[in-house]
C-alpha cells in the first residue's frame, strides 16, 4: 500500500517452533455476523505472499478519524510510515499441525481493527495454538466493514446461475467507521452496551470456529483460498482462552463472564470503565492482568482488584518502561523519535516488553488449560519476577479509592 521511510523496521515473527498462516473469515456477510482474522500453524511456504498489515486505505481514514485527524493529509502519512509493512504469517497456508491445538479469541482495543495485534497473534500461533483476532463491529473500531445485498437490477446474470462461490457479484462492501463520544453524552452507557456487543462476538467467533472443527460445511464470504475443511477436528475445544487489549481487556472479563467455555482470560492494559460491577463476582475463571507502566491510575487498577479471589488466581504484573501502545503492532513500525512523540513507544526495547508479555502469557496459559508444553519454564514472570517486570502495580492505591 505505500513505501515505508524505514527498512529496519517490522512486525517480529513468532519465536515458536511452528510457520505460521494467516487467513481472514466473514460468515455471514452481514454487520451481525462474524468477522475475524484467523492465526493458526502452517506448512512452511516460502512461495505464499504476506499480507499487507493494513489492508485497505480506508482502516487509514478510520484512524484519522479515531485520532482527529485530516483525512486526505492522514491517509499520506499513514501510508509512508506504515503502508509497506507485512504480517509475519503466510497469506492462506495449508494447516499444519501434530496435534490439536488449543484456541485463543483475541479482542482489539478502542480504535483498532482485527490486524493491529500480529505481534502476539503470530507468537500464539507459533507455540501451536489457533487464534481469532476478531473486528469488532460495535463501532468502537477505526474501520470495519460488511455487505448489503445489491438489488435485484443491479445482479450480474452470471450469479443467478451460480449459486455458490459468485455471491461477492450479489454484494456491495459497506464501511463501518468509529463513532466518537457526542457532545455531553455519557460515557459508560455507551462502552457498556459496546462491551456486551465486543464479547457476544467473541462468542460468536468461538461457536463458528467450533462448527469448522465438527466438520460443517461453512460459507466465508471473503473470497479466500483457504480450505476451510482441513480444520476438522483440528482444534482442543477443552482448552479456550480469551484474550485482549484495553477496551479488549474488559471484553474478556465480558466473555469469561458470558461464556464458561473460555477457560481464562489475559488482560493487556485492561481499560475498566466499560464494565458493569455486578458482572465481577460472577467471573469464576482465572485471569491474568499484564499491565503497561505508564497507562494505569488508581480507579482502575481497584477495579481490577475487585476480581481478587482467595480460591480462583487472579495475577497482576506491570512491564517496566512500558506504554499503552506496547501491545499493538504500532510500536515496532516507528522509529525512537516519531514513536515517542505519538506515544506508540516507551523506554524499554519494544521487543524486549512483547517478549516478556508473550512469555508470561503462554506460561499462565500453560497453567490453566493443563498444556503439556514447556512453557512453565517462564512460570516466574507469572509473578513478576524478572528486572523489567513489577508483580502487581506501580499505581498507588488510596483507600477511598479501594
Amino acid at each position: 500500500m505505500g513505501s515505508s521511510c524505514s527498512n529496519h523496521l517490522g512486525i517480529p515473527p513468532g519465536n515458536g517452533p511452528n510457520a505460521v498462516g494467516c487467513t481472514d473469515f466473514m460468515m455471514d456477510h452481514t454487520a451481525e455476523g462474524t468477522f475475524f482474522r484467523l492465526y493458526y500453524p502452517c506448512q512452511e511456504m516460502e512461495s505464499a505472499g504476506k499480507p499487507d498489515w493494513v489492508p485497505y486505505k480506508e482502516y487509514f481514514n478510520g484512524l484519522a478519524d479515531f485520532m482527529k485527524m485530516n483525512r486526505a493529509l492522514s491517509e499520506r502519512i499513514f501510508n509512508y510510515l506504515f503502508g509497506s509493512f507485512k504480517i509475519p504469517a503466510y497469506l492462506d497456508a495449508p494447516f499444519k499441525s501434530n496435534e490439536k491445538c488449543p484456541v485463543i479469541i483475541f479482542s482489539h482495543g478502542l480504535g483498532a481493527f482485527r490486524t493491529l495485534y500480529s505481534a502476539i497473534c503470530a507468537e500464539m500461533a507459533s507455540q501451536g495454538f489457533i487464534v481469532a483476532s476478531v473486528e469488532h463491529r460495535d463501532q468502537s473500531a477505526s474501520a470495519t466493514y460488511y455487505f448489503c445485498e445489491k438489488p435485484e437490477s443491479e445482479r450480474s446474470n452470471a450469479s443467478l446461475t451460480k449459486s455458490s462461490g459468485a455471491t461477492q457479484q450479489n454484494l456491495v462492501k459497506e464501511w463501518m467507521y468509529y463513532r466518537a463520544l457526542q457532545h455531553g453524552e455519557s460515557e459508560f452507557p455507551l462502552r457498556n452496551k459496546q462491551v456486551k456487543q465486543r464479547a457476544d462476538e467473541c462468542i460468536l467467533a468461538l461457536d463458528k470456529l467450533t462448527e469448522i472443527n465438527s466438520g460443517i460445511s461453512v460459507q466465508n464470504v471473503l473470497e479466500t483460498h483457504f480450505d476451510w475443511s482441513t480444520l476438522k477436528n483440528s482444534m482442543d475445544l477443552c482448552r479456550i482462552a480469551v484474550m485482549g487489549h484495553s477496551f479488549g481487556g474488559a471484553t474478556v472479563i465480558e466473555a469469561l463472564c458470558k461464556e464458561v467455555k473460555f477457560k481464562c482470560g489475559v488482560a493487556l492494559d485492561s481499560w475498566m470503565t466499560p464494565l458493569d460491577d455486578e458482572i465481577f463476582p460472577r467471573v469464576k475463571q482465572p485471569i491474568f492482568f499484564i499491565n503497561s507502566e505508564k497507562f494505569q491510575w488508581a480507579g482502575n487498577i481497584s477495579r481490577m482488584k475487585k476480581l481478587d479471589s482467595a480460591v480462583i488466581q487472579r495475577k497482576m504484573i506491570t512491564i517496566r518502561g512500558t506504554v499503552h501502545q506496547s501491545f499493538p503492532d504500532f510500536t515496532f513500525l516507528t522509529g525512537n523519535w516519531i514513536g515517542k512523540l505519538m506515544k506508540l513507544k516507551g523506554e524499554i526495547d519494544p521487543e524486549l516488553a512483547i517478549d516478556l508479555c508473550n512469555k508470561a502469557t503462554l506460561a499462565f496459559l500453560q497453567r490453566h488449560l493443563g498444556l503439556e508444553k514447556n512453557f512453565n519454564q517462564w512460570d516466574p514472570l507469572i509473578n513478576g519476577e524478572d528486572e523489567n517486570l513489577i508483580p502487581g502495580t506501580n499505581v498507588n492505591l488510596l483507600q477511598s479509592a479501594i
